[in-house]
């Protein structure tokens, strides 16, 4: 039984870990975008828009909510047992890491679409956001589970 409640440590660190991951992952596909929208601004003589540097460092939150549900793990009660939060770390990480890694792909979609056409700042904002909230319910569900 100690070897089961053992492994809730290494829950602590694949839930930071994973999201880490998923972020880095994501402001590399965001990044890119960035770039390759920048590029086609100056070859056709257009302002880069500096903008879209929201973009790419858009996924980034992700890291910190995996470090926000990894220090819930450490403080959770004692009655949760290891394997309980070593699968809530493994999940939530995964999960959070994931929505990074795809928020950074629209990211990039974002950025070519606005360098583009100059509009729809506020559009593309939204749907990152949407795409954040998956990582927001996870840490907050998660959480409130470990109670």
């Amino acid at each position: 039984m100690d070897f089961l409640n053992s492994l809730g440590d290494t829950g602590f660190v694949l839930v930071l870990f994973s999201a880490a991951v998923g972020s880095a992952f994501g402001t590399m596909a965001a990044g890119m975008g960035a770039l390759g929208a920048w590029k086609k601004c100056y070859l056709q003589n257009k302002t880069a828009p500096f903008i879209l540097v929201t973009f790419v460092g858009a996924p980034l939150s992700q890291t910190i909510y995996g470090m926000i549900l990894m220090n819930a793990l450490i403080a959770a009660p004692a009655t949760v047992s290891g394997v309980v939060k070593l699968f809530v770390g493994l999940g939530g990480g995964i999960a959070m890491g994931l929505s990074a890694w795809l928020q950074g792909r629209a990211g990039a979609m974002a950025s070519d679409a606005l360098a583009e056409t100059g509009k729809g700042f506020g559009n593309y904002m939204m749907v990152l956001g949407i795409i954040e909230t998956v990582a927001l319910f996870v840490m907050v569900f998660l959480m409130t589970g470990l109670k």
